[in-house]
């Protein structure tokens, strides 16, 4: 996979190839500018293969709808996003697809359902400007909670460790662990400690594999 971000700039991916079996967990490490965010990016087509193709199922997703391919992984962000102005309810299923009791399941397997029922509504509270009624490792913890409801198969977990104590690293690992047992995870690591204990790590370097 030969990825850029624009013509006339040298490729951020250079022939980058590799391959991950379903089920395992596999960690990405590598300096500023190895390629990581990249390859994020590369995989939800928010960067578009030059050469080479990305294969899914056997799948190439070049070949795939957007939505479809988006829809079927998910990722939390080093800076997770949450929809100020709209309840924590909202912000974990806006299409109302799954009742209460299951989005209540689904924080208390993130391990932040305690925090969201001492607010006043509960998941019905609203999520304040910019989410600052949350700690950016509770922001996270939320995400993952999104992304346990949506039982993705494909797990992308980019530096979401970065901004974060280790503490509450040590409970979305371990969320993430319980969660996801069956899941293909791809984890984007800040911190090694956070993927020590993954089947496989795939060290990149100036835009190949190491």
């Amino acid at each position: 996979l030969t990825v850029r971000y624009r013509a006339g700039l040298p490729p951020a991916l250079k022939g980058v190839s590799f391959q991950v079996k379903s089920g395992q967990r596999v960690g990405i490490c590598g300096r500023t500018g190895s390629g990581k965010s990249s390859l994020v990016q590369a995989l939800f087509r928010i960067l578009e293969a030059e050469e080479g193709t990305i294969q899914i199922g056997g799948v190439d997703i070049s070949k795939l709808g957007l939505h479809k391919l988006r829809q079927s992984m998910s990722v939390i962000p080093q800076s997770p996003v949450l929809f100020s102005g709209t309840s924590i309810r909202f912000n974990l299923d806006p299409f109302s697809i799954h009742d209460d009791e299951t989005i209540r399941e689904a924080l208390a397997d993130a391990q932040i359902l305690d925090a969201v029922d001492e607010l006043p509504d509960g998941i019905h509270s609203m999520v304040a400007e910019a989410g600052s009624n949350f700690s950016v490792g509770q922001e996270q913890l939320l995400c993952l909670a999104r992304a346990i409801l949506r039982k993705s198969k494909i797990l992308i977990l980019d530096e979401s460790g970065a901004n974060i104590d280790h503490q509450t690293d040590a409970l979305l690992q371990q969320a993430v662990s319980r969660s996801f047992e069956d899941a293909t995870i791809l984890s984007v690591a800040h911190r090694l400690g956070s993927i020590i204990d993954h089947d496989l790590v795939l060290v990149l370097g100036d835009g190949k594999v190491l």
